[in-house]
């Protein structure tokens, strides 16, 4: 197949998966998941469930809290980004293992605002700026009181393109900047700002796509 009749098909294979995403099918397989599926997934038990990753990622966020507060960063960074990464793990078994719930696809995103919101609100607020850190929390607030709003008329509240993107935009800028503080790296905390930043365009068209 020619090169060019090739990127076509490439294209016209990411505006559909963009279609689909922006009706926020909660089935919908995304590329991660592919790569999940024959790595991760297959050591993961039958019996444990989305739901219960879900609830782990909970019960991880204050202890990531603590760690980062007391600046014990060598085990706090690890434990963020393991936490960080149940989003994508449970998510990934609710649709590939076809054990979507409607519990799971309220509460996990409100787990991920929770998990990004607090640190935030804590490290940014300290390290970059209060103002900046209330702009990323106001917008995960009413994203979470949007799909509270579409959960109560009865509509699907999964994340679309846009919040998935957002989230990992996130997950990596955090990263930078607990990196930066730790080590005390300009570079680091430069682009973690910068990443951050683009976060909040993409949050503020998923506030717009997905909560209202």
């Amino acid at each position: 197949m020619p090169l060019h009749d090739t990127t076509i098909n490439v294209f016209q294979r990411f505006l559909e998966f963009q279609r689909q995403s922006a009706r926020r099918d909660p089935s919908l397989v995304y590329p991660h998941d592919h790569l999940l599926a024959r790595t991760i997934l297959p050591l993961i038990p039958l019996w444990v469930k989305p739901n219960h990753v879900t609830v782990i990622r909970f019960c991880l966020i204050p202890f990531v809290l603590w760690l980062l507060l007391l600046g014990w960063y060598k085990t706090g960074i690890p434990l963020f980004f393991v936490a960080a990464f149940t989003d994508a793990l449970d998510g990934s078994l609710a649709r590939v293992r076809k054990q979507i719930t409607p519990w799971g696809t309220f509460y996990d995103p409100v787990a991920d605002k929770l998990l990004i919101g607090s640190v935030v609100l804590f490290i940014a607020a300290k390290h970059v700026h209060p103002w900046f850190a209330l702009l990323i929390v106001s917008v995960e607030i009413f994203i979470v009181l949007g799909g509270v709003v579409r959960r109560k008329k009865g509509k699907i509240t999964s994340a679309n393109f846009f919040g998935k993107t957002k989230m990992v935009l996130q997950v990596v800028g955090i990263l930078l900047l607990l990196l930066g503080v730790w080590t005390q790296t300009a570079f680091l905390l430069t682009t973690a700002v910068g990443i951050l930043g683009i976060s909040v365009a993409f949050a503020l068209v998923s506030l717009v796509t997905y909560g209202l």
